[in-house]
């Protein structure tokens, strides 16, 4: 046999061997390479991650590590790991699953009827990498709060109810300023100008909006009852809201779990700065997180002459509205006789 007849066949041989090795590379590559037998799962990879802890964050999800640190290294992953949420789906290979790490996947992030700016902190923080202390503290800087107008007490104005699209790894002070923005958006010059013309600014329009939001469940009445606050905010009364009352309560006792169903005479007489009933004007903060709805209501309320409203007992959920003492007198006996057949004590 000839040298040129040798070299020939070592080179088909060798072409033969490198086809197989790249078809068994292909496989490697581009063959499924998951063990879940969900459809899709997210998969959270913390700031600072290193290569090493992305490997055992995701070893439940693969099948072929070897397989998966081949694409990686390969890809450059393994030295540039990114942070954030990413989704896998049932069947991916090695290929698609490196490429899916680098795609961070938004949340959807949603809160609302939050009592305080510490529960809105949990809600959030169950929701995003920052946890609720971190968040907490960044509502509460003291720069900040100057900066934009709040303090403690009515921070908790600034978060608009809503859905947000936002990266899962996002820091709590950049939550915390993408808030400021929608804040400022929600606030648009046709929006302030409806709160001036009832004599509030944003923050006083929230912090009523709150308690409208607390007296009625009833988005049709909303209106009704923001028109009787307002009635008695333009005539110097107090606006004698229980939902304040029993604010007042939790917040004296710092007990914010209790359930008050209840407000008694004893209880109306409450030195406490949320105590409508004890103070004129507003209270120095929101008594929860109003929704939409509450706050259109009092941006346009129904113009009316009712001063007193209390619960009905013939529309469960709604109130009867009066214009005199007397009229509300006869509606809140009515009521009261009601509540005490019923046995609620508290």
């Amino acid at each position: 046999m000839n040298i040129k007849k040798i070299i020939t066949i070592a080179s088909v041989v060798l072409i033969s061997i490198l086809m197989i090795y790249g078809l068994i590379l292909l496989k490697q590559i581009f063959s499924a390479n998951t063990k879940f037998t969900d459809k899709e799962v997210y998969i959270y990879v913390p700031t600072d991650s290193k290569y090493e802890d992305v490997k055992k964050i995701i070893a439940p999800y693969i099948e072929n590590m070897d397989r998966f640190e081949m694409v990686a290294n390969k890809r450059g992953y393994s030295d540039n790991v990114i942070p954030g949420r990413f989704l896998f789906t049932k069947g991916m290979n090695s290929y698609e699953l490196v490429k899916t790490l680098r795609l961070n996947s938004p949340v959807e992030l949603a809160f609302n009827n939050q009592e305080r700016v510490e529960n809105l902190a949990g809600r959030v923080g169950s929701q995003i990498e920052a946890d609720s202390l971190s968040l907490l503290t960044s509502f509460k800087d003291s720069i900040f709060l100057k900066e934009n107008g709040f303090d403690e007490e009515n921070v908790l104005v600034m978060f608009i109810p809503n859905t947000y699209e936002i990266y899962w790894n996002t820091t709590a002070e950049k939550f915390r300023d993408k808030m400021i923005k929608e804040y400022r958006n929600f606030w648009n010059k046709e929006r302030v100008a409806k709160a001036q013309k009832q004599g509030l600014t944003p923050i006083g329009a929230t912090i009523l909006a709150s308690i409208v939001h607390k007296e009625s469940v009833k988005k049709d009445e909303r209106p009704r009852i923001a028109g009787v606050y307002l009635n008695r905010l333009r005539a110097e009364m107090p606006l004698q809201a229980d939902p304040t009352v029993i604010f007042a309560m939790k917040k004296k006792s710092n007990d914010f779990d209790q359930v008050i169903k209840r407000v008694f005479y004893n209880d109306l007489t409450m030195s406490h700065p949320y105590n409508t009933y004890m103070n004129v004007g507003l209270p120095p903060g929101p008594i929860a997180m109003p929704d939409i709805t509450a706050l259109e209501a009092v941006l346009d309320p129904e113009k009316n002459n009712f001063i007193y409203f209390c619960a009905s007992v013939e529309r469960f959920g709604y109130h009867e509205f009066a214009a005199t003492l007397e009229e509300h007198n006869k509606n809140a006996k009515k009521y009261s006789d009601w509540i005490n057949s019923q046995g609620v004590k508290r």
